[in-house]
């Protein structure tokens, strides 16, 4: 029977847990067995006794859980003196932030442990349920918006009332993938009239669909990778970009930006010229700071105000509502398992050959296997 492991989270602010009492209970069903640290789901609302009930093995013993697992099962990526802890032939799977976390990751290969990164999944449609960027993205992307709303000094819906017609907020949504779309119905939902842009034209008719505004800014030849993601623009096209967003920022309400370039800084596409072009009391939303911010002036976890203008540049915007984050994440996690879990060995089996694999695991057998990875320690 092999064991997971669930250790509690101790990342600054990170609310999150890696499995809920219902994943635990379909993994128990299937044949593992679970270990959860004591206190790991408390913040998101999972007490000790709500996994006992299903099953696992509550233990106050951190490093007894991280020892005794096969399996280690975790939102953020472990400290650098806790892969010691782990077994040399453990599987470890979190978000590993590969690109940025090289002795990480070297550390990792050193001590045979088998490490995926939750971000390097592929956006492909057999991937898609175990996509937790997307997943979390989703969550990113609604928080976003409730934030602009509490700050802003407008309401988002138009009323009419007696002492006289309030129009709506303008809301100016920049970047349109996940977490951007589900900004965009959000504040729709809320009575916004919203306008949003994106590098990849193709995108266009999914912001329509949702009742949005798509602002057309001619930038030449552009597109997305094969995951889907906005390839990065030339300085020419940034400016281009910059320039065709002024006068849709300086009209806005609220701005809420969401470029992000996996495995890179954030492109900065938001000037402090256009920030003071806003009007007293506007709000504009960085979700991309923690990256290096598309908005001149934003702070990580903190609201900066520029004459009247509130720049929110709050970092790990999914733990915010860490209940539906973490149910969401758990079922991400539990889709992995499924999906390379032989019933018959009952074991965890990673074929090489998968596309999946191939993109997710980063270090296997005392090396580094990924090749993108394995190019950047070369």
């Amino acid at each position: 029977m092999m064991q997971i492991g669930v250790p509690r989270e101790r990342w600054p602010g990170e609310a999150r847990v890696a499995l809920v009492p219902a994943s635990v209970k379909k993994l128990i069903q299937v044949g593992f067995s679970v270990g959860i640290e004591s206190g790991a789901g408390l913040a998101s609302g999972f007490p000790d006794e709500a996994y006992t009930d299903v099953g696992a093995a509550v233990q106050v013993d951190r490093a007894a859980v991280l020892s005794g697992s096969d399996i280690v099962l975790r939102v953020r990526r472990p400290e650098l003196d806790e892969v010691s802890t782990l077994r040399p032939e453990a599987i470890h799977i979190s978000f590993l932030d590969p690109f940025n976390e090289k002795e990480l990751v070297s550390e990792m290969a050193k001590s045979g442990v088998t490490s995926v990164s939750m971000e390097m999944i592929p956006r492909s449609t057999r991937a898609q349920k175990m996509d937790a960027l997307s997943s979390q993205a989703n969550l990113a992307g609604y928080v976003t918006v409730i934030q602009a709303a509490y700050h802003s000094k407008k309401i988002f819906p138009m009323m009419m009332t007696p002492s006289g017609t309030i129009r709506p907020a303008r809301v100016f949504v920049i970047g349109a993938g996940v977490a951007g779309l589900q900004a965009i119905a959000t504040a729709k939902r809320l009575g916004a009239r919203v306008d949003a842009f994106d590098t990849r034209p193709v995108v266009a008719e999914q912001v329509r669909s949702l009742g949005a505004k798509f602002v057309e800014i001619d930038l030449g030849e552009v597109g997305q990778t094969e995951q889907g993601y906005a390839k990065a623009l030339t300085p020419e096209q940034i400016e281009l970009q910059k320039e065709g967003q002024k006068k849709v920022i300086a009209a806005s309400d609220v701005v809420i930006t969401t470029a992000q370039l996996f495995g890179r800084p954030a492109p900065r596409i938001v000037t402090g010229d256009m920030v003071l072009g806003m009007q007293t009391g506007s709000v504009v939303v960085d979700m991309a700071v923690e990256t290096g911010g598309n908005v001149e002036g934003s702070v990580l976890n903190e609201i900066v105000d520029v004459e009247g203008v509130k720049i929110i540049g709050q970092g790990n915007l999914p733990s915010e509502v860490s209940r539906n984050a973490s149910e969401m994440y758990s079922n991400n996690l539990t889709a992995l398992i499924d999906e390379f879990w032989n019933a018959e060995s009952k074991r965890l089996e990673f074929n090489p050959e998968d596309e999946i694999v191939q993109a997710a695991v980063i270090t296997r057998g005392g090396k580094i296997v990924n090749d993108t990875i394995a190019q950047l320690h070369s």
